[in-house]
């Protein structure tokens, strides 16, 4: 797939891209020093605590909603893989992100990976900006408000995940 971003595009994917880098480290860095066990098989003898952050708990939510015991073992199997894989996903944005915007090529594995960054980037701005199957356009605000900007962004992100996912299943 061959993709032509504008210089801002492709600024503001960067910025976004490593904005969810930094919030999935710094998630990261709050757990306890790996355990042996940990360190040979990325399974911690302890399940991580749920995130307090309402966007990263969207990004890593629980596996079961009504068994908290079930809940915590599958975090403790999944957490570390699941945190991997989506910081795997931006880095791979971000290392084929042209810098200053223009046309891209993009490869099948090239776009499984922008998909999933740009799915973790609108489940981050859509949970800052509460959006909801019933949010309207622009928040409900005037497009040219400024504070409209965040669901502009939004909408753009799905629009953009939109003809990665259709591109994908050409």
């Amino acid at each position: 797939m061959i993709a032509a971003l504008e210089a801002e595009e492709a600024q503001l994917l960067r910025l976004l891209a490593t904005d969810l880098k930094a919030l999935l480290a710094e998630a990261d860095s709050d757990k306890p020093p790996k355990d042996p066990l940990e360190q040979l098989t990325g399974i911690s003898e302890a399940a991580p605590e749920p995130p307090t952050d309402p966007a990263l708990a969207r990004l890593l939510p629980d596996g079961y909603r009504d068994d908290p015991e079930a809940a915590a073992e599958l975090r403790r199997l999944t957490d570390t893989d699941i945190r991997e894989a989506k910081q795997h996903s931006a880095s791979q944005l971000l290392d084929t992100l042209p810098e200053d915007g223009g046309r891209v090529k993009l490869g099948e594995d090239d776009v499984v990976a922008w998909t999933a960054a740009l799915n973790d980037l609108r489940l981050v701005l859509g949970t800052r900006l509460e959006v909801t199957e019933e949010t309207e356009p622009f928040g409900g605000l005037a497009p040219d408000d400024p504070a409209a900007a965040p669901y502009a962004v939004y909408h753009w992100l799905t629009g953009l995940q939109d003809e990665l996912v259709n591109a994908l299943l050409q």
